[in-house]
C-alpha cells in the first residue's frame, strides 16, 4: 500500500542577501526558533580586483507560531549583521542553561552566540564567544560533539578554505583550540563527528576525498581515506539513530551511505541530480534523510532497505522544488504541528508567490530577483512534480517501500526550512506522510472492479 507524502509552502521570506544555512533550535523549550545565515560577495569599485572584494553575512532569527490561517507564522525576532555565514548549527544541548548557536563565518572564526531572553518576553541572541582559525581563511563548516544529546563533552569540529580542520572545546563559555591539522589538499568543505565515539572525525574536501580521523591517534594520518565520490565532497552527517551509520554527499549528485567499520565500500548510492550540499538525519525518524541538492530541489529519503543491507538506493518520498536558485540550507523541526488548524495558503514575503487552484491541483507562479515559473505542486501521489522536467532520480519502484507500523508511525506531519542562494528565499513548510485508509482503499478497488463488470 502507497503512502501519501504532500509538501506545502506556510511561508516565504526575502532575507536580502543570499541565503545558504538555516537551522531549527534542538532544545525541547525553544523547538520554534529558527535561525538563518546569509552570504554575500561585495566587490569594491575595482571589480577586477579581488582585494577589494568583501565577504558580508546577516544572521536572522525567527520564532515560528500558528495563530491560524489568516496570520503568517514566521516572526522576525532579530537580525544581527556579521561577517559571511557559511555554516550554522545549535548545540545539540543547552550550554550553561541556555541555547547555544554556532556559525563559521568568512572572517575565519568561530563565533557562538547564546539565545536568552529579551525585555519583550521574546528572546534574542547575544554574542558570548569568537575563536580563529587562522589568518586569510573562511571558515566552512562546524558540528557539535553532541549529537546524542550528550553534555559531557562538548566540543566543535570545523573545516576552513585552506583544508584544514580544528577541534575545540568548550569550557565555562569559551572556545579553545585543540588541535588543528591539513586534512585536504583544497578548501575541505565539510567536518562533522561520529555521534557515537566523538574521539572520531570525518572530513570532506574539494579533492574529491572523504577522511576519517582518530582525535586518540592524533592527526599524523587518516584512519581512511575513501575515494568512492567522483567530485568535492560537502556533506556529512552522523546518524544520532543506528550506531556506526554515515551519510554523505557531493558535487558528483550523490547520497552514499556508509557502515563506519567497512568505508571501503558503502551500503548504498543514491543519485539525487544536484550537488548534494547538506544533508539532516531526521531527528527521531532512523529512515529518514533530508538533502539539499544545490541544482536539483530539496528530497526527504527514505532509507530503510538500504540502511537493512539490500543494496538498494534510497526511495524520494516528497519533495520540495519551490525554491528558484541554488538549493543550500534545509533542516528538520521538531516542533509539533497544530492538526487541527489548516496551514495558511497564502504568504506575503516582500517578493513572494500569488496562489490560486486549478484543475484541483495547487498551482503557483512564483516571482524572484532571477526568474519565474508555473509549476503544479502535486501530483495525484501528492509528490511535487515540475511541469518542464522529470521527477529527481530515485530507486526502480516508483513507490517507497511501506515502512513497518512497529517503527514508523502511522503518520508524520514534518515543519521544515529551506533556503536558497541567488533569489536569497527563507521557505517555512511542512511535510504531511500518512498511510491511506484501508477500508476507504478497498471501497475504491470494489467500486472500480464493479465499473468493469459492467462495461
Amino acid at each position: 500500500m502507497a503512502w501519501k507524502s504532500k509538501t506545502r509552502s506556510l511561508q516565504v521570506f526575502d532575507t536580502e542577501l543570499s541565503a545558504d544555512t538555516v537551522e531549527w533550535c534542538p532544545i525541547p523549550q525553544c523547538y520554534n526558533i529558527l535561525a538563518c545565515g546569509t552570504y554575500q560577495l561585495q566587490k569594491g569599485p575595482d571589480a577586477g580586483s579581488e582585494e577589494a572584494a568583501s565577504r558580508i553575512g546577516r544572521l536572522y532569527l525567527f520564532q515560528f507560531r500558528q495563530q491560524g490561517p489568516m496570520f503568517p507564522p514566521l516572526n522576525e525576532l532579530q537580525r544581527i549583521d556579521t561577517p559571511a555565514i557559511l555554516d550554522l548549527k545549535w548545540c545539540h544541548v543547552p550550554v550553561s542553561d541556555r541555547p547555544l548557536l554556532g556559525m563559521a563565518t568568512a572572517s575565519g572564526e568561530i563565533q557562538l552566540h547564546r539565545l536568552t531572553d529579551s525585555q519583550d518576553c521574546s528572546c534574542v541572541l547575544k554574542t558570548v564567544n569568537s575563536l580563529e582559525l587562522g589568518p586569510d581563511r573562511l571558515a566552512l563548516s562546524l558540528d557539535w560533539s553532541t549529537g546524542r544529546a550528550d553534555s559531557s563533552d562538548v566540543r566543535v569540529v570545523s573545516s576552513d578554505s585552506a583544508g584544514c580542520v580544528s577541534v575545540l572545546s568548550l569550557g565555562e563559555g569559551s572556545l579553545t583550540a585543540v588541535s588543528q591539522w591539513r586534512a585536504h589538499d583544497f578548501e575541505a568543505w565539510i567536518s562533522a563527528f561520529s555521534y557515537w565515539d566523538t574521539q572520531l572525525v570525518y572530513s570532506g574536501g574539494d579533492d574529491c576525498k572523504l577522511k576519517g580521523w582518530d582525535l586518540r591517534m592524533g592527526p599524523s594520518s587518516p584512519t581512511f581515506t575513501s575515494k568512492r565520490h567522483s567530485m568535492g565532497v560537502c556533506s556529512i552527517h552522523s546518524s544520532p539513530h543506528r550506531e556506526r551509520i554515515l551519510a554523505t554527499g557531493s558535487y558528483d549528485e550523490q547520497v552514499l551511505l556508509w557502515d563506519e567499520r567497512n568505508m571501503r565500500q558503502p551500503l548504498s548510492e543514491s543519485a539525487l541530480g544536484g550537488g548534494v550540499w547538506r544533508l539532516k538525519w531526521h531527528p527521531t525518524n532512523e529512515h529518514l534523510l533530508l538533502a539539499a541538492c544545490m541544482h536539483n530541489d530539496f528530497h526527504i529519503l527514505h532509507c530503510q532497505q538500504a540502511l537493512e543491507g539490500s543494496g538498494s538506493a534510497c526511495s524520494v518520498l516528497g519533495s520540495y522544488i519551490l525554491h528558484n536558485s541554488l538549493a543550500y540550507g534545509a533542516d528538520w523541526s521538531r516542533f509539533p504541528l497544530d492538526e487541527t488548524t489548516p496551514p495558511p495558503e497564502t504568504s506575503e514575503p516582500t517578493r513572494g508567490p500569488a496562489q490560486g487552484h486549478t484543475g484541483g491541483h495547487l498551482r503557483i507562479q512564483y516571482e524572484s530577483p532571477t526568474a519565474s515559473f508555473d509549476t503544479s505542486l502535486e501530483d495525484d501521489a501528492g509528490h511535487y512534480i515540475p511541469e518542464s522536467s522529470s521527477p529527481p532520480p530515485s530507486s526502480p519502484a516508483s513507490d517507497p517501500p511501506c515502512p513497518n507500523p512497529m517503527e514508523d508511525s502511522p503518520s508524520m506531519s514534518c515543519l521544515m526550512a529551506s533556503c536558497s542562494f541567488y533569489d536569497h528565499m527563507l521557505h517555512v513548510w511542512r511535510w504531511d506522510w500518512t498511510r491511506p485508509e484501508e477500508g476507504c482503499v478497498g471501497k475504491a478497488r470494489e467500486g472500480e472492479e464493479r465499473g468493469a463488470i459492467g462495461e
